[in-house]
């Protein structure tokens, strides 16, 4: 085992699970080749890793950098909303800025309407409860010290 760990860097596990992953992927790319729509599918794969590789990724490591000039207690309770709010922004994108209005019409029979002031409010969710547990984490230190 010691020799296998050694060789390869992890346990036989990881092996196992990575192999799985790579038999699932072989397997939905077997079930798209038939697809007409697999060109545009492969483009946009394409360009979402363009896009994460040389826009997204500097821009959000700039402001990591920026981000980790506050204090240290102060870091993750900015981050971690931050975070919330980028990916969720990125997941109801289309919603937001109402792009295929038609489109999720027709399959759900809403309109778009509602999805910036919901995410603007999930936002707001996120830095306030944020705010709250590092107002609390502030009080026990507080009064842990002073008591």
């Amino acid at each position: 085992m010691r020799r296998f760990t050694d060789f390869y860097g992890a346990r036989p596990a990881h092996l196992l699970v990575l192999l799985a992953c790579v038999v699932l992927a072989a397997y939905a790319g077997f079930l798209l080749l038939g697809d007409p729509a697999l060109l545009t599918m492969l483009v946009w794969f394409v360009g979402a890793a363009v896009a994460h590789d040389f826009v997204l990724f500097p821009v959000y490591a700039l402001v990591d950098r920026g981000l980790s000039r506050l204090p240290l207690p102060v870091l993750n309770h900015v981050r971690v909303p931050l975070l919330g709010a980028g990916l969720t922004f990125l997941v109801f994108l289309p919603g937001i800025i109402s792009q295929g209005g038609a489109t999720h019409l027709a399959a759900t029979g809403l309109d778009q309407t509602p999805y910036l002031g919901r995410w603007l409010v999930l936002v707001a969710a996120l830095f306030g409860v944020s705010a709250l547990v590092y107002g609390m984490r502030l009080l026990t230190t507080r009064s842990a010290a002073g008591g």
